[in-house]
């Protein structure tokens, strides 16, 4: 028997995540536009070529869009698709938080009835609160106002919170540099994602190292994500689709771990699915961009 093709598909969306850091994505495409071969770099940095070709590429469009005041016409669409589906998001938590508020209003509840009412009440709003910061972190990753407080983060802590407080099952003595509260919604989307419907048979988190990066990966074993699924879950569409049944998906986390420094991707087999996430193992920063130059080292005065 034959493996499936396995599928590969990170994702990048543009940004810094340390004020005064570069980038360790643009060191890359800044050493291959001064000259160094793609596989050579991305050997050195441990990421597909491919990837980095795209990369690139994105660079060269993002500059030119600057410099032409025409910037890529997808990345509002994009969005706007995003937020639509975000907005579908809202509308079931409200719905639920209103029905319950309406019960509790006409009275005439048994004490346990009001208690049980109150409790989903509760329960809706704390949906609906977590939708608006998911809306908030969207649009802050939109234009590029991110804030990411990196300091060192035992991912076991985090998973604690996710539901069943699952264990790391290989990895659990390392610390990542990331912002816990944004990592801990990344693992949250990931998690969730790993469990959709048909119910996989186990998962499980490891943290391993892999070259210049941390990599948590979510082990979705037995009946595998779909790579059509995958896709959506990966790209901002629609507020619902009736195929996929999938929403906002993993467009949140990508922008999310892009801001650390990182991206997200995905791979499987006809077994298994792997949702990932790479970060850098250090906030180090990078060789200046070409051209620039440090004042104190010369120059005009």
């Amino acid at each position: 028997m034959t493996e499936a093709p396995r599928l590969v598909r990170p994702h990048l969306l543009p940004g810094d995540p340390t004020s005064g850091r570069l980038d360790p994505r643009v060191s890359m495409v800044l050493a291959v536009l001064g000259g160094r071969a793609v596989d050579d770099v991305a050997q050195e940095w441990d990421v597909l070529p491919s990837l980095l070709h795209r990369w690139v590429g994105d660079f060269v469009v993002a500059g030119s869009g600057a410099i032409t005041n025409q910037p890529d016409p997808d990345a509002a669409r994009q969005r706007d698709r995003f937020m639509a589906a975000l907005a579908h998001e809202l509308r079931t938590p409200m719905a639920v938080a209103r029905g319950w508020a309406e019960s509790l209003a006409e009275g005439g509840l048994s004490e346990e009835r009001a208690a049980d009412s109150l409790d989903r009440l509760l329960g809706a709003l704390a949906r609906l609160s977590e939708h608006i910061v998911d809306v908030e972190l969207a649009a802050s990753s939109s234009l590029g106002l991110m804030q990411v407080a990196l300091e060192p983060v035992a991912v076991a802590d985090l998973c604690q919170a996710l539901p069943g407080s699952p264990a790391v099952r290989e990895g659990a003595h390392l610390s990542v540099h990331a912002d816990p509260a944004l990592l801990g919604r990344v693992l949250r989307d990931l998690w969730s994602t790993a469990h959709r419907d048909p119910a996989p048979d186990h998962v499980a988190i490891d943290v391993v190292g892999a070259g210049s990066w941390h990599e948590i990966r979510v082990v979705r074993e037995g009946s595998p994500i779909s790579p059509i699924i995958l896709r959506a879950l990966f790209d901002p569409f629609d507020a619902n689709d009736d195929t996929t049944g999938v929403t906002d998906g993993l467009y949140l986390a990508r922008a999310l771990v892009v801001a650390h420094g990182g991206f997200l991707g995905a791979e499987g087999d006809d077994q298994d699915t792997v949702l990932f996430a790479r970060l850098p193992r250090e906030p180090a920063a990078g060789p200046e961009p070409p051209g620039l130059q440090d004042p104190d080292e010369g120059g005009d005065r």
